[in-house]
């Protein structure tokens, strides 16, 4: 399983924010390339986003749906990129002394994907969660914290 996390200089809700806004999600996951379609009520449990992967013409379509979720803590998601599989992705929020901690796991659970040593595939993972980690601190961190 793949793990990174950096610390944005955002509070855990305003990285909260970001994540609840479903229509974002091409703007911080690498390879999503649009939206189709955000359920109502997401990030709920059971909540699916509906996008796409891949690069025009060569666009799959596919969903991510939501596994857990506890408000400005942990999202985590099962997101579908056939014909590689499906992975389970898990986002957590932690207070710290300059933000938020975040971090993300991540790690193949069927398809063809699954079936690649973890060795081979766990270091793509982490570069593309590294990247997953900027793009998110760019949005929260330019976010306006919310009155209460």
């Amino acid at each position: 399983m793949a793990s990174v996390e950096r610390v944005l200089q955002a509070t855990p809700e305003q990285v909260w924010e970001v994540l609840c806004d479903g229509w974002l999600y091409p703007s911080w996951v690498v390879g999503a390339s649009r939206m189709r379609e955000v359920d109502p009520g997401w990030p709920a449990v059971g909540a699916q986003l509906h996008h796409s992967v891949g690069v025009w013409p060569a666009l799959l379509d596919d969903t991510t749906s939501v596994t857990a979720s506890q408000p400005a803590r942990l999202l985590q998601l099962t997101a579908r990129g056939w014909p590689m599989g499906e992975a389970m992705v898990r986002l957590s929020l932690e207070a710290h002394a300059e933000g938020t901690l975040v971090t993300m796991t991540e790690d193949a659970i069927s398809g063809p994907g699954a079936l690649v040593p973890r060795l081979v595939r766990d270091p793509g993972i982490r570069w593309r969660n590294v990247e997953a980690l900027r793009r998110l601190a760019y949005l929260a961190e330019r976010r306006e914290p919310q009155p209460r």
